[in-house]
């Protein structure tokens, strides 16, 4: 019944059977002309004694014969354009990607040349990143004066874009350990099984501190095949930066100071590439930029399976058609 029911998925294998639904009209119009041609007639002398009589049972009831012959020939005409249920399976081959984003939280990342910050506009384009890849495994990596592992690669999005939306300046000690960032990202990726593995490292400065030299860690990354995407944030000249002083906050104009020669070497080496951001919107056409490179490749199979459902309508047909017979040949047998 869930089957005749679900009209979405029924089809018609032979449609054009339904084109005979056409002589449906001209049998009504062949039945009422013969009905008018064929009046009985008989001969009295007055009609006074049998008009105020009531037609009888046989009388009244003679068009049902007709109308059990339309019905029985509807269905046979669905049952010839043979009904069938459809059942669509849908089977997806994705080709993943593990992913590492490593952030820079450093002091200089509060820097206002981006609106409102640096850092709030990294979140913001970091989490627009991954909405766009719901198939890739996804980790987050920060670091500072230090590293560590905010959120491991994982398919759970929602948990990763909460650590995203926690991340602050301070959470570590201060400085800009690009190898140190560098080396955890990668260690997050040396078991992965993913036939792409990539890390996008963004940072706003050079390296000043951390146990692992940056060349160290670009080493590493070669050796486990993974791609480095490198970002330095951060507009041409001076901006704007909060400092922590005996005397509170103050906003002081410090150069901006980015190793573009080791974020290109890092790129050049692992595969990647090099972009320059120097506004919210440029940061937003890098990730952009990126995603397209790094495209998920999803392969989907459609098997659509088919069930019969002709048979009941023929049934109805031949039930139809016996009843109008038997009527015909017993109770209305005199009429006809």
């Amino acid at each position: 019944m869930k089957a005749f029911l679900d009209w979405k998925h029924i089809t018609f294998a032979h449609p054009y059977f339904f084109a005979l639904l056409l002589l449906i009209p001209f049998m009504i119009w062949w039945q009422l002309r013969g009905r008018k041609n064929s009046q009985p007639v008989l001969r009295v002398t007055t009609l006074g004694g049998i008009k105020s009589l009531p037609p009888g049972f046989k009388a009244r009831f003679r068009p049902v014969l007709f109308v059990l012959r339309i019905v029985a020939l509807i269905m046979l005409i669905i049952a010839l354009a043979r009904p069938q249920s459809t059942n669509t399976t849908l089977n997806s081959d994705t080709d993943g990607i593990d992913l590492v984003m490593g952030v820079d939280i450093s002091g200089s990342m509060l820097a206002e040349d981006f609106k409102p910050n640096r850092m709030e506009a990294a979140k913001k384009v970091a989490l627009e990143f991954v909405d766009k890849r719901p198939s890739d495994r996804i980790g987050l990596v920060i670091f500072s004066g230090e590293s560590f592992t905010m959120c491991p690669i994982t398919i759970d999005h929602q948990v990763l874009k909460e650590q995203i939306m926690s991340l602050k300046s301070g959470m570590v000690t201060d400085g800009t350990a690009i190898g140190d960032g560098l080396a955890t990202s990668v260690d997050k990726l040396r078991y992965s099984k993913a036939k792409s593995k990539v890390i996008i490292l963004m940072t706003d400065g050079e390296n000043n501190c951390g146990k692992i030299s940056p060349l160290t860690a670009l080493e590493i990354a070669k050796v486990y095949k993974l791609k480095v995407y490198t970002i330095g944030v951060g507009t041409e000249g001076q901006a704007l930066i909060p400092m922590q002083t005996p005397m509170g906050t103050v906003k002081q104009m410090m150069p901006v100071n980015i190793d573009e020669p080791l974020l290109k070497q890092i790129a050049a080496q692992t595969g990647g590439k090099y972009f320059r951001a120097t506004s919210n919107n440029s940061l937003k056409t890098i990730y952009d930029e990126i995603d397209r490179m790094e495209k998920t490749s999803i392969e989907v199979t459609s098997f659509k399976r088919y069930a019969e459902l002709f048979f009941p309508f023929a049934m109805l047909a031949i039930i139809f058609l016996s009843l109008e017979l038997l009527l015909r040949y017993t109770v209305f047998k005199s009429l006809t």
